[in-house]
């Protein structure tokens, strides 16, 4: 009876653990014509002058879409963006879609690139892309990449002025209130937090439920007394 009240009460320190943990870990992800691949690569150094870099989506961007090349001196140096040819991706993408109120994983095997211009390096640093857009499915597609550039300065064109354009009023209107891509935090990796708050709740209800169920310690019984008389 001692045992089964034992493993009541374990079950009741635990379950609240594994509760926390399902209903606060991370779900499938919902992107829809995310972001892939970029050239330059997140944390990527580069030595040389690029005329452009170049972000590949699952689909096609909006016509009406946003990008940015950010300087470390804070001065946009980027010149325009054009959608390039769409290549095969080198590793399917999945990425999940709602059909008939229902999430349903699809496989992404085409990329579409967007080359987005930049007119000059200034400085050598780190570099920061904006991108904001919106996909066919009505999903807001946005975020930024940084890497740096190691090479020489390079001038700018003649009478070069850094553009001063913000997201035009339909991307703010199929993307609700947001904050521009340069503006924008870098968001968290929450798929890192759980990596190790998961495992540690775990190792918890382990060992609540080893503490509350392991047969207690018997004291060794004590010698008879023997009779002096």
């Amino acid at each position: 009876m001692g045992r089964w009240f034992a493993v009541i009460v374990a079950g009741l320190l635990v379950s609240p653990l594994l509760l926390v943990a399902l209903l606060l870990a991370p779900g499938p992800a919902l992107a829809h014509g995310g972001l892939v691949v970029t050239t330059p690569a997140e944390g990527q150094q580069v030595s040389t002058p690029l005329d452009a870099v170049t972000l590949t989506f699952t689909e096609k961007p909006a016509t009406f879409a946003y990008f940015t090349v950010t300087a470390p001196t804070g001065a946009r140096v980027d010149g325009g963006w054009s959608n390039a040819e769409p290549v095969p991706l080198t590793t399917p993408v999945t990425e999940y879609q709602l059909t008939d109120g229902v999430w349903q994983p699809q496989a992404y095997r085409t990329g579409f690139p967007v080359r987005v211009t930049v007119s000059h390096w200034p400085v050598p640093g780190t570099y920061v892309v904006g991108y904001q857009t919106v996909a066919s499915d009505g999903d807001q597609v946005k975020g930024q990449i940084r890497f740096v550039y190691a090479g020489s300065p390079t001038p700018a064109p003649p009478n070069w002025q850094a553009p001063a354009d913000q997201p035009q009023p339909e991307l703010l209107a199929a993307a609700g209130p947001s904050t521009p891509p340069q503006a924008a935090a870098k968001p968290a990796n929450a798929t890192s937090v759980w990596v190790w708050l998961v495992p540690v709740l775990l190792l918890t209800a382990a060992v609540l439920l080893y503490l509350t169920v392991r047969p207690p310690k018997r004291r060794p019984a004590r010698p008879p007394l023997r009779d002096e008389g």
